[in-house]
């Protein structure tokens, strides 16, 4: 009995080890401290570093939960970080987000996402975050106008847009990838 005892030990050291060696710290290598990634050496599947991507991100989706981070604005964070653990530099990653629909109160400011929420827009450091890693936004005046909001209730950092379509319709001939979010 005390032998298989310390086999069965034995194993479990060895499996915690294995599991520690494979354990790794999120990486932020171009939006910092948003959009946490982690390198996959084994990787053979990757975008080539020499491409330029060129991606416009519908974002329409509304945070779970209010009091946090929408998890679809820090995806975007995650996948220009990912271009960025492949090998793609900053420069040969253009990203356009038309934000729109229920999307649009994660980029109200302060002063506004409190009289909804409560709390200060916890979207915010995120969005800075990505316009200085080089991400564009262009918010929906037609989303703004169908829920009674104006231009100045949002966050500066974004460029004000007819419509979240005519943004999408502009950038897509343009050679940028639609990705909905």
């Amino acid at each position: 009995m005390f032998l298989s005892a310390k086999k069965f030990l034995a194993s479990v050291i060895l499996t915690a080890l294995s599991i520690s060696a494979n354990c790794q710290t999120p990486q932020f290598p171009i939006v910092k401290g948003f959009g946490g990634i982690y390198e996959i050496p084994e990787a053979t599947e990757r975008p080539d570093p020499k491409t330029e991507f060129k991606i416009i991100i519908d974002l329409v989706s509304a945070a779970d939960d209010p009091k946090q981070v929408n998890r679809m604005v820090d995806n975007i964070a995650r996948m220009v970080n990912l271009h960025g653990i492949a090998g793609v530099p900053k420069e040969n990653i253009k990203v356009k987000v038309a934000v729109h629909g229920g999307a649009i109160f994660s980029i109200l400011d302060d002063s506004n996402y409190e009289k909804f929420y409560g709390v200060k827009n916890p979207n915010l450091p995120v969005y800075e975050a990505l316009k200085n890693s080089g991400v564009e936004f262009y918010i929906c005046g037609q989303s703004l106008i169908a829920r009674n909001m104006m231009p100045s209730d949002m966050w500066q950092g974004a460029e004000l847009a007819l419509s979240m379509l005519t943004t999408l319709t502009k950038y897509v001939p343009q050679g940028y990838t639609l990705m909905r979010f």
